[in-house]
């Protein structure tokens, strides 16, 4: 077989060479600020904006071997969490330059691989302490909501109106507006107080999760109002960029392991409005910044939970969330709807109109509509030898003889709504129109499932297996209308939406007049709903703002400089050579260097994206002031802990919810950070212990012609 080998290993190292130049398209993806980017496909002239890694990796030309793991690793951190993926795409080019510095050095592959791998665990069990129980969140940022009063009155007020009228959802973010606030000159906290930890480093543990609770425990079942007023410091008056994993406000809070079934009742006259909300607050600290989509998760979590209050245990669910995307609107128009919203042609809407507000029999269908659908796993008989797969249904007698027989299974049981989750026959389609029953292809299962829940309908994968029991009812159909009441026609598609008495499902209704946009949009959108949703599952989360990072940049440097001792013999019974194990203790602190310089720049560039930091300098410079100072004060996760509940911790700035207020903070979830930074350092290595690139079939044979021809060796 003919091939094509290249050493890939010399000290210039081209997999790491691919991934740093691939990663760094990713780098204004970073932070709350994000700058989207257009890509342009040149076979249509069509331009989509993005704002995410998973968009942007789609769109590179990830050709060579090292692109394709790139893509693989992006794809599974959005398949498995649906966030992290911009700060994997990151990582992997930072640590990809850390690499090539070490192998620049002369440093072992084998010292690169064990002490990075140690580092980064070492990292992991540090960062422990930062973790906060979501019932301790909750109490805080329930109780931090009672000093807020700027945000609170029309916002809140309209959001309770909008759960008794479901139609009004999320129409309330508009004209919504906050007060500028005065900076006092004397509200910067000084070195001395940031210090007394050294004295007393478990006082800012003791300080978190003192305040009054919202949301009680599994297993208690009374419920809590928030009264009274706090006293916010001056040192908390300064105006705070929010709600996003790098700029925190302040918090408090230490946290104990808590699982994601969440239990929480709404009580009826609280001290504060915004009690309705529930876990909306903790939306709002998980959403990094995202207006829209906070508003329509926080509508979202008070809708389920008001549905669960008579149960007494509420728990999150993703798999009841279904998105519709609407062009042409404002995005002031995206609300929820409960029930399914859709989009259909205008033959479909006449149809609609007809059956309006009328009691429908609703069929449930599994698969495809077509006259040539089998289920998986459908064996053909062996002694019959197919003469042709897929005729034509315009024409011929057998085409004919189907439509007729499934339209006369539909009209004997009365059936007028028929949900499809694949497609559905373009002339099978007309006929039932004709007949006004409405046919929709192309719904979820999870939609199946929830109407399968309230109608009775059981779902068929064929119309021959119909009968009475498989029929549900008590569907309604109708236009849907945006918040003020009018009923919108987009012209080639029309929503509507079907609606069934008691259905727990909930569409979140996406606009915007930007077609370019909406991908944008719904991203954003789910990205916020599975942060909740980690959330929950983990039980707890990361301080944001900045912490983690910068206590893993603290922690590692911290191992770095200490001295270098001789190699344990553990450490020779692990490498088998005592020459290994001592190469390994020698560039310790080089390599852990490298391990620290990507969590730096991380830090960096984002404060360079924020404008916070008008260089890499300057980021660098606040970065080590900060540094110094928790090392000088004995213990940087009390430091770090400190200037997080004071809304203090890398910088002061403003951003894009900055007006909710100044006592709201930012969290992360917690698996699916540490696993982006895991996913980043395996892939790294992995194409660092790669030694060779082997190319067969025809590409072999366009390199040998191409200028890159030098670099090969051909077989």
């Amino acid at each position: 077989l003919p091939m094509a080998f290249r050493d890939v290993n010399a000290r210039r190292h081209i997999g790491l060479q691919q991934l740093s130049s691939l990663a760094l398209a990713g780098r204004t993806l970073l932070g709350p600020m994000k700058s989207c980017k257009f890509i342009v496909d040149e076979s249509t002239n069509q331009s989509t904006l993005i704002c995410s890694a998973v968009r942007l990796v789609e769109s590179l030309d990830l050709s060579s071997a090292a692109g394709q793991l790139l893509n693989e690793t992006i794809q599974a951190q959005n398949k498995e969490f649906k966030t992290g993926m911009s700060t994997l795409l990151f990582l992997i080019g930072a640590w990809s330059n850390a690499v090539l510095e070490c192998l620049q050095q002369n440093v072992p592959v084998s010292a690169i691989v064990s002490v990075m791998s140690e580092g980064l665990n070492s990292c992991c069990e540090k960062v422990q302490c930062l973790q906060i129980s979501i019932h301790d969140v909750n109490k805080e940022l329930c109780s931090s909501s009672v000093r807020q009063n700027a945000f609170k009155s029309k916002t809140c007020q309209i959001a309770c109106d909008s759960l008794l009228n479901p139609q009004l959802f999320l129409c309330f973010q508009k004209d919504i507006s906050a007060p500028e606030e005065v900076v006092p000159t004397n509200s910067y906290p000084h070195q001395d107080d940031d210090c007394n930890f050294k004295k007393h480093p478990d006082s800012a543990l003791a300080s978190f999760g003192s305040v009054p609770s919202l949301i009680k425990p599994s297993g208690d079942k009374s419920t809590s109002v928030i009264s009274g007023t706090a006293v916010i410091p001056s040192s908390c008056n300064k105006k705070k960029l929010t709600h996003s994993r790098y700029f925190s406000a302040a918090g408090k809070s230490h946290f104990s392991s808590q699982q994601g079934n969440f239990q929480g009742c709404l009580s009826g006259q609280s001290a504060d409005p915004c009690e309705c909300y529930g876990l909306g607050h903790l939306a709002m600290a998980l959403s990094h910044g995202n207006q829209t989509s906070m508003k329509l998760l926080q509508s979202i979590a008070a809708y389920q939970q008001e549905r669960a209050e008579c149960s007494g245990s509420f728990q999150f669910n993703i798999a009841e969330i279904v998105t519709c995307c609407l062009l042409g609107l404002p995005e002031s128009y995206s609300c929820i709807s409960p029930g399914f919203v859709t989009l259909v042609s205008p033959e479909q809407a006449t149809v609609v109109k007809y059956v309006e507000d009328k009691p429908l029999r609703i069929l449930l269908m599994e698969g495809d509509l077509t006259e040539q659908y089998r289920h998986l796993g459908f064996n053909r008989p062996c002694n019959i030898r197919t003469i042709l797969e897929h005729p034509n249904l315009q024409e011929g007698r057998a085409g004919g003889l189907w439509l007729s027989s499934m339209l006369d299974i539909l009209t004997s049981f009365e059936v007028n709504l028929v949900l499809v989750k694949g497609n559905v026959c373009k002339n099978l389609m007309e006929r039932c129109l004709a007949n006004s029953i409405l046919v929709i292809g192309s719904v979820a299962r999870a939609v199946l499932c929830a109407f399968g829940e309230v109608t009775g309908a059981q779902p068929v994968t064929y119309l021959t297996q119909l009968n009475t029991s498989c029929v549900g009812s008590g569907a309604q159909v109708e236009l849907w209308k945006a918040c003020d009441g009018r009923a919108m026609d987009l012209g080639e598609l029309v929503p509507i939406r079907i609606k069934v008495r008691g259905i727990s499902l909930l569409t979140a209704i996406l606009t915007t007049t930007v077609a370019s946009k909406m991908q944008l949009i719904e991203d954003q959108f789910w990205t916020s709903v599975y942060r909740l949703h980690h959330a929950l599952n983990d039980g707890k989360v990361f301080l944001g703002g900045g912490a983690v990072e910068l206590l893993c940049l603290s922690h590692v440097q911290m191992l770095a400089e200490q001295p270098l001792q001789p190699a344990k013999k553990n450490a020779v019974k692990e490498f088998r050579n005592p020459w290994l194990a001592a190469s390994v203790t020698e560039y310790k602190s080089v390599v852990l260097q490298a391990l620290a310089s990507g969590w730096k720049q991380y830090l960096s560039v984002v404060m360079c994206n924020t404008a916070e930091a008008a260089s890499a300098l300057e980021a660098y410079t606040s970065i080590d002031r900060h540094l110094k100072k928790a090392a000088d004060c004995g213990s940087p996760s009390a430091y770090i802990l400190n200037k997080f509940r004071r809304g203090d911790l890398l910088w002061a700035g403003s951003g894009p919810v900055a007006d909710h207020g100044e006592g709201l903070k930012v969290y992360d979830n917690v698996t699916a950070k540490t696993e982006a930074w895991r996913r980043a350092l395996d892939l790294v290595l992995l194409v660092l212990q790669t030694d060779a690139e082997i190319i067969t079939g025809h590409k072999r044979n366009q390199l040998l012609n191409s200028h890159g021809s030098s670099e090969f060796m051909f077989l």
